[in-house]
This record gives structure tokens, sequence and C-alpha cells, in this order.
């Protein structure tokens, strides 16, 4: 399929794949190219090797991890008051790390993102898990904490809640959910969480700009492929809507929604 070649695309890929950037870096690079071309990356670094360093220097010298984590959620989420942002979740700001440092609110990827790199100050190794519509934190499988609720740690029972609440009962809880995700898949979950956060928000040029990126990342995802094809429609791109919606029923043919689809594609054609 041919593309016209985006350079905020290109450049984003290019940092995502190299290896030199850590995933602070990464998520910082990803607020300057889509939302925020003025932003310092290193001045947000250095907000966060201060959060860090504070905490450091008010704990002793306990390796003990329950205390440490204990020490971290009392810091981030009692003394500077960082929380989950309940009241306006789907805002698109609390996909970018520097409004989430700064504002003091975000959703579960981005609290995530900022919890496990202020508790490495402290020596405390922790790994985020890619959890079906919820990412969460672990220190080890039995302690899985949640940074969108002031680090509060989690059991089964809390984790099937979850999945009740996010997919209507339909999804059980497996071991695998509480695997570690590497950086590239967390940007590609933060892209699509930022395409929809824009869709909700009937920004549907900047939604298409999040497709591509995550298609550039992944381009046979059937999703992305559908919302390339329903956004450029609603863009009123019809040649390349039809391209797209027609791609995602040959590799996904008997996907829950074919029917919408195939009304979709029915509606373009009728209006051309």
């Amino acid at each position: 399929m041919s593309e016209k070649f985006d350079p905020l695309v290109a450049e984003w890929m290019s940092f995502v794949k190299n290896p030199n950037f850590n995933l602070i870096e990464k998520c910082l690079k990803f607020s300057q190219l889509i939302e925020y071309p003025d932003l310092h990356v290193e001045e947000y670094i250095k907000k966060i090797n201060w959060i860090g360093t504070s905490l450091k220097e008010s704990i002793n010298d306990v390796k003990n991890p329950t205390y440490l984590i204990s020490m971290l959620n009392e810091h981030l989420f009692e003394n500077l008051g960082y929380s989950g942002d309940d009241d306006d979740y789907y805002n698109p700001k609390n996909n970018f790390l520097n409004e989430v440092i700064d504002k003091k609110l975000g959703i579960p990827i981005t609290m995530s993102i900022l919890y496990v790199e202020i508790a490495k100050f402290i020596g405390l190794d922790l790994k985020i898990v890619g959890f079906p519509s919820h990412i969460v934190v672990k220190y080890n499988e039995e302690m899985i904490l949640d940074p969108y609720y002031d680090g509060r740690l989690l059991d089964i029972d809390d984790l099937q809640e979850i999945l009740n609440a996010n997919f209507r009962g339909e999804l059980e809880f497996k071991p695998e959910f509480l695997d570690e995700v590497t950086s590239e898949q967390l940007l590609i979950r933060m892209v699509r969480n930022l395409k929809n956060s824009y869709i909700q928000s009937f920004v549907y040029d900047k939604a298409l700009r999040c497709v591509n990126m995550a298609l550039a990342i992944e381009p046979e995802a059937p999703e992305d492929i559908r919302d390339k094809g329903i956004l450029e429609q609603r863009l009123l791109n019809s040649e390349k809507a039809l391209e797209y919606l027609n791609k995602y029923l040959e590799i996904n043919p008997n996907a829950d929604d074919v029917d919408f689809i195939l009304e979709l594609i029915r509606s373009i054609k009728t209006k051309n």
C-alpha cells in the first residue's frame, strides 16, 4: 500500500528502534513529536531525578522490598500528590509523560512508567506488566502493584475485578496476563491509548497519525488497519478508507464487527 511519507512517523520509528534511548526518553520524545514541539526532554529528566533523589534521601539503608515499596508509595502519592485521573481518564494529556509529571495525574500506563523509574533510585527493580486494559507493575509473582491506585497491592480477586469492569465479565484471569512487557510493546500500547483518546475527542487527524505510528511498528495489526480505514473515511479520504477496510476484512474475515465494516464500505461506495 502506497503511503505518503510522514517525517514524524519516520523519526518516531528511528527513535523507538534505537537501543541508546531508554523508555523515559522515548516517552518524552513521543510527547514532543505529537503535541509539544518545544518540549525540553532534559528538563523532564531533571524533574524525575529530583523526585527519585528526594525519595532516596528520605529512607534509611534498609533493603527490605516491602519497606521500600511503602516508602515509594508514601513519597509519590502522599507527599507529592500523584494519583490516577478518575475524573478525566480519556483526556489525551494523560498519555504524555511530561503532562503526568506536571499535573500529577495519569492513566495506568503513564503512572506505571513513572513509578518504575522512581523505584530505581532506591534499588527496586520493578517490572511493568501488560495486564489487559490496565497496566500494572510487579516486584515478583506474589507482589503485584497498581500505581494508578496509589501503588496498592493486588491479589487475583482484584485482578479479576479489573477484568470484569473492562470486559463485562467475559475474560477470565490467566497467569500470562502478568508477563512483563517490552518498551516497544508499551510504546505501541501508549500510541493506541492516545488514538482512542483523540477519537473520543473527535480529533481525527491526530488519531490517524497515532494509527500510522502503530502500523509503522506492527504493519499487520488488524485493529489498527481497521481504525485507519474508519479514520480515513471520517476525514473524507474515501479511496484510502476502502483500501484499509477491505484489507481488514481480508485478514480478519470472522471479526465480530464484520457487519459494521461491510455497511461502512457500502455507504462509502454509495456516496461515491
